[in-house]
């Protein structure tokens, strides 16, 4: 009887024990992960609670009334034509670029052609530079075919570098389809662009989904092309007019907060809608054995 009861008094220390570890764990990662969710929306908190405060009270220690007096003062100077701009170029970028990266990513995973293996390497080395090197040629080029100041220069860029990152991704996704899937849908009489649209799109749109927003992102966040292709007022893009309220000596504190949150609040109520797309295309697409 007494070794019984030592073995399960051994038995309910060793399950306290393992209980104990196992509550400071997770109250360590608890803590960790509140600290580290705090140091990243912070700064957005910042931006959001100093967009409604004058630059004259945003750094003083004294109690100041709320205003929408930045963002009146931006959009006074013009700050919803640099909105529209960037929401323009970046759809249709991003449009033009997941429909060219979707087809292209198909045609590497499914077909088999010469040259294949270097071609699809010539894509991939896209990735391996600074594509701070092209702005100097593509200016040139630009300027000699007229397109200095327009949209479909600057789109045309922001496509440009963003299909070698998608054709990689989306190439995994679809090399993951078994080529079972292809020949059914074509044995039942399915066209070549209909098994793309209605098979392979469904199944890979978690892909599709990430490749949209990274070049959604890339370019509604891109400075340096838009910088050298769009001077005229009338074109720049948020990045850009973001940047006219910082002034030689001085900056706008007040309206740059206010253009800094109308600039973020797009992308985050994409990352939102996103969210439920992710969750759901994962299921999109199953088919039955």
């Amino acid at each position: 009887m007494d070794s019984i009861g030592t073995n399960l008094r051994k038995t309910v220390k060793s399950y306290t024990s393992r209980r104990i570890k196992r509550l400071v764990i997770m109250i360590i990662t608890v803590v960790v992960a509140f600290i580290v969710l705090a140091v990243l929306i912070f700064p957005f908190g910042w931006i959001f609670y100093s967009s409604f405060k004058l630059s004259e009270t945003l750094f003083s220690k004294h109690r100041s009334s709320f205003t929408f007096q930045n963002y009146k003062f931006i959009f006074q100077a013009g700050f919803f034509r640099f909105l529209w701009n960037s929401v323009f170029i970046c759809t249709i970028a991003t449009l033009i670029s997941t429909i060219v990266s979707i087809l292209a990513s198909y045609v590497f995973s499914r077909k088999i052609f010469k040259g294949k293996k270097a071609i699809f390497g010539s894509v991939l080395l896209g990735q391996m530079f600074p594509w701070i090197v092209l702005v100097n040629p593509l200016y040139i080029i630009f300027a000699k075919i007229g397109l200095i100041n327009n949209y479909i220069g600057i789109i045309f860029t922001y496509i440009a570098i963003s299909i070698p990152f998608s054709v990689y991704l989306l190439v995994g996704y679809l090399n993951t389809i078994p080529k079972d899937l292809d020949e059914a849908a074509i044995i039942d009489g399915c066209s070549q662009f209909g098994l793309i649209w209605r098979i392979m799109i469904p199944v890979i749109l978690p892909g599709v989904v990430a490749v949209a927003t990274y070049s959604f992102i890339q370019a509604w966040n891109e400075y340096l092309f838009a910088l050298a292709f769009l001077t005229k007022t009338s074109l720049k893009t948020l990045p850009l007019g973001l940047n006219q309220f910082f002034g030689e000596y001085t900056a706008e504190w007040g309206s740059v907060m206010a253009a800094s949150a109308i600039t973020t609040i797009p992308t985050l109520l994409l990352f939102l809608f996103i969210q439920r797309k992710l969750t759901s295309g994962l299921t999109a697409g199953a088919i039955k054995q």
